[in-house]
């Protein structure tokens, strides 16, 4: 009653897993020869990189997967020591229960410092016959070349709007939640194709009320509502510099939202806004450099009200 929904719905068997379907076909056909190369999985947060090579290895080992599996995240120990400790250690040893190799899953692989990954690649080398290797990383470009030319890439992208629908229907149905049409655009919006956002918001809202609306996951996430931030922009267009001020003012306190925030929310919006392709141009080019000065630490009001000063003329 008390599980955390990421956890809960995480897929056991290939069949469950939801969305990138070539690379969960390459990954299954690996597994049913027993022949897994080292691979590297690449790309956004949620997108299911950790939950297939999990399923893979309790497919390939079955109930004993967990002495044939050494699953440590470079982002907590991203030193040269726990390449030469814990990964080295565990790769000396021979696979328990007649099993065709080890495999170390390193989540995270794209913190771990260079000289961690130099003394990996050498690990990879030295250890090819009895382990295999399974690397997760938001960027793989963070990766030093040699690592990656030992690796089978495989690229995952954030899930389609269908791969969410599909997923909300089956933790709606298990759970119990009415959740309408509008609910389940914004939960696509808000989560850019990242599962694990699309549960933790569902879990959220469940507990407030077993019908999800959108007006109820827009105060959960504490994000303005697409309407709001067009009705400033469309203030702006019109020149009436003073009411989008206060309106958007109202917007950031009301959902207790930063600039980076605000930011993002009116660069998605100004697609939509009914004005030249040479003016939206304008506007995105703004919003990039009023981003960077608030990542650079500037006022974030001073800033967004030059950034609607600027759209008003």
């Amino acid at each position: 009653m008390n599980e955390i929904w990421i956890e809960k719905f995480r897929p056991s068997t290939f069949k469950e897993v939801v969305g990138q379907d070539k690379i969960v076909q390459r990954i299954k056909a690996f597994v049913e020869q027993k022949n897994l190369p080292n691979i590297l999985f690449s790309g956004p947060a949620g997108c299911g990189k950790t939950s297939l090579i999990l399923v893979a290895v309790q497919e390939l080992y079955g109930k004993s997967w967990r002495e044939n599996v050494l699953e440590t995240n470079a982002s907590m120990d991203r030193g040269i020591q726990i390449v030469r400790e814990d990964i080295k250690n565990f790769s000396r040893t021979m696979p328990l229960s007649n099993a065709p190799f080890k495999i170390v899953i390193l989540d995270e692989a794209d913190a771990l410092t260079r000289e961690a990954q130099q003394a990996l690649r050498r690990t990879m080398e030295q250890y090819s016959s009895n382990v295999r290797f399974c690397l997760i990383a938001n960027f793989s470009s963070k990766l030093i070349d040699p690592i990656q030319s030992r690796c089978t890439i495989f690229r995952f992208k954030p899930l389609e709007k269908k791969d969410i629908e599909k997923i909300i229907e089956n933790v709606a149905k298990i759970e119990g939640l009415k959740v309408d049409k509008e609910a389940i655009d914004a939960l696509y919006e808000l989560s850019e194709g990242d599962v694990r956002r699309v549960e933790n918001v569902l879990q959220s809202c469940s507990v407030i009320s077993k019908k999800i609306t959108q007006d109820l996951i827009y105060d959960i996430v504490s994000a303005a509502k697409p309407k709001e931030i067009k009705q400033v922009l469309e203030l702006c267009i019109n020149k009436n510099f003073i009411r989008a001020r206060d309106l958007l003012l109202e917007v950031m306190l009301k959902h207790g939202l930063s600039g980076i925030d605000i930011i993002k929310q009116i660069q998605k919006e100004i697609l939509s806004l009914d004005i030249k392709d040479e003016k939206k141009l304008e506007m995105v080019e703004r919003c990039g450099e009023i981003e960077f000065r608030l990542v650079e630490g500037s006022d974030e009001f001073i800033q967004i009200e030059s950034l609607l000063a600027n759209f008003s003329k």
